[in-house]
């Protein structure tokens, strides 16, 4: 998708080239397109060149986008014509090229309501390149207009949505429990880590408490020993004490 601004408003444009060279590419290019478009479409718009005739090819683009989104895709289809400057040259005009274009691209242009227009390929002067740019714009917002504002949608598109909805439901859920793992683990950590340091604190108390016994039981033994020494000093002061008596006595 691509943003580009013409007579001020912005438009906003899904380029699809080579939309079905083949099935395959075919339906990846349309799954991308919604996927860029999931809100809706308010113009489809059909490219087609002036310098071949219109192929089986082209038709089944038209018969394709048809067959894929129902009939009322018609209502925002125009058709875009590229070689104007080559007709010119030739000095036909649109409506003679395609008065001698096959049935089945007249039946399509009497579908969109004959919404069409010319483009040249060729063209130098800014004035008229905006010009046709604004003829186009017109043709859009007739578009838009006889739809009400409406932009186009379908099942395909409101499943995409669901589906774009549902893949951010489920993303946000898995975010959410990556976050709750997360929290988890850090939680985990932090835990075994408080757990690692409350045991080594433990240890170490256990350490300066052993450390503490020993130390008081050294000091209880060192206490019973003074207290076992006091007493034999004091029996054997008691006993000298009344050996001097007794040989006192003697004297006298």
């Amino acid at each position: 998708m691509r943003q580009t601004t013409i007579s001020e408003q912005i438009i906003n444009v899904i380029d699809t080239p080579g939309l079905f060279d083949g099935i395959n590419d075919a339906g990846k290019e349309i799954v991308k397109c919604i996927d860029m478009a999931k809100d809706g479409i308010h113009a489809i718009i059909l490219v087609f060149t002036t310098r071949t005739r219109f192929s089986e090819e082209e038709q089944s683009t038209f018969l394709t986008l048809q067959a894929l989104f129902g009939p009322k895709i018609i209502d925002y289809m125009l058709v875009l014509f590229t070689g104007g400057d080559s007709l010119e040259f030739d000095g036909i005009t649109l409506d003679n090229y395609l008065s001698q274009c096959p049935q089945h691209l007249q039946v399509l242009l009497s579908l969109c309501g004959d919404r069409k227009i010319l483009f040249n390929n060729r063209i130098t002067e800014e004035n008229k390149r905006l010009e046709q740019n604004q003829q186009l714009l017109k043709l859009v917002d007739s578009i838009i207009e006889q739809n009400d504002g409406q932009p186009f949608t379908n099942e395909l598109f409101k499943r995409l949505k669901e589906r774009a909805t549902a893949t951010e439901k489920a993303e946000t859920l898995r975010m959410k429990r990556r976050l709750q793992r997360r929290y988890e683990n850090e939680l985990k950590r932090m835990s075994d880590m408080i757990q690692s340091k409350l045991v080594e604190e433990m240890e170490k108390l256990k350490v300066m408490f052993e450390e503490e016994k020993a130390a008081r039981v050294n000091a209880e033994k060192k206490y019973e020993s003074f207290q076992i020494s006091s007493k034999q000093e004091i029996q054997r002061l008691k006993m000298d004490l009344e050996k001097a008596n007794s040989s006192l006595c003697a004297i006298l």
